[in-house]
């Protein structure tokens, strides 16, 4: 079976090179521990597969013979512009690594969509490329919700999409956009992925949501991967653990592997141990 690889060389490894193309697969993380994180390295290093393949057997090594990259990688933001999502990742990843990817991840950035009914003022997230446009009016407005169908509509199919954020979602809930808006989003969403046979990934906070919340999206996701802190001792470790993922969970089960042991270096998000069944 062709998989998409996630751009996480160890784990791409144990679920036999990444993910069956036609997935939504939810980030779920607490704060700082690795979800958008996990979101940038599979951003960075498949785009990177493009165009420095060196740096790419560098940091990843080699594909798996059921992975095939993604022709595209798009990186999709409702509060921030292109200068700050590249900013945050080269917080993350080492700057030869972001400079080869910069060419090959496409941004869209839905802030004028998404804060153009709120008291924020326009000059605050109106950049460069938005400048010239009225979204002040009605006539002719698009909320965030159709900008976003239209892009992936236009973009998806066969490739690789990250959301940042559902979450951010959330905190824009009004009278023109509710929960259940939200949670039929990502239904809707992973019904289309099945056509599109792309990789879609999308970071969600724990700590905003309720757990009816978290699990109606959990349920509707082809796949969800957990980023936790655990306590151990005097360390803290950050950990990931696969949940209900067609297609993936099978493989991790076959080899008893019940969680995750994770790191963060120069190359990324990675794993470090797997903990199985003893």
């Amino acid at each position: 079976m062709d998989r998409i690889p996630f751009g996480v060389s160890r784990f791409d490894g144990v679920v036999d090179g990444g993910a069956p193309p036609g997935t939504v697969v939810l980030l779920v993380g607490e704060p700082g521990a690795g979800a958008r994180e996990f979101m940038y390295t599979s951003v960075t290093m498949n785009a990177v597969a493009h165009t420095d393949r060196e740096l790419f057997d560098l940091h990843y090594g080699d594909l798996h013979e059921d992975a095939t990259l993604p022709p595209e990688v798009h990186y999709l933001s409702f509060t921030d512009d292109e200068s700050n999502i590249r900013r945050e990742i080269s917080y993350v990843l080492e700057d030869d690594l972001v400079s080869a990817a910069v060419d090959r991840v496409t941004v869209r950035d839905f802030s004028p969509e998404y804060f153009q009914l709120s008291p924020v003022p326009r000059q605050w997230y109106m950049g460069k490329t938005t400048a010239l446009r009225d979204l002040s009016g009605t006539e002719g407005r698009t909320d965030v919700l159709t900008a976003l169908g239209q892009y992936l509509n236009r973009h998806a199919a066969g490739n690789l999409v990250a959301i940042d954020s559902i979450t951010d979602l959330v905190a824009g809930i009004s009278d023109e956009m509710t929960w259940n808006d939200i949670a039929m989003l990502v239904r809707g969403l992973a019904k289309a992925a099945h056509g599109w046979g792309g990789l879609i990934l999308a970071y969600v906070s724990r700590a905003t949501l309720e757990p009816t919340q978290l699990g109606h999206l959990m349920d509707a996701a082809d796949g969800t991967l957990t980023f936790e802190w655990e306590s151990g001792g005097s360390k803290r470790a950050r950990t990931m653990v696969v949940q209900e993922f067609q297609g993936v969970l099978s493989q991790i089960e076959r080899e008893n592997i019940v969680r995750f042991e994770t790191e963060i270096h120069e190359g990324g998000f990675d794993v470090s141990d797997v903990r199985k069944i003893r």
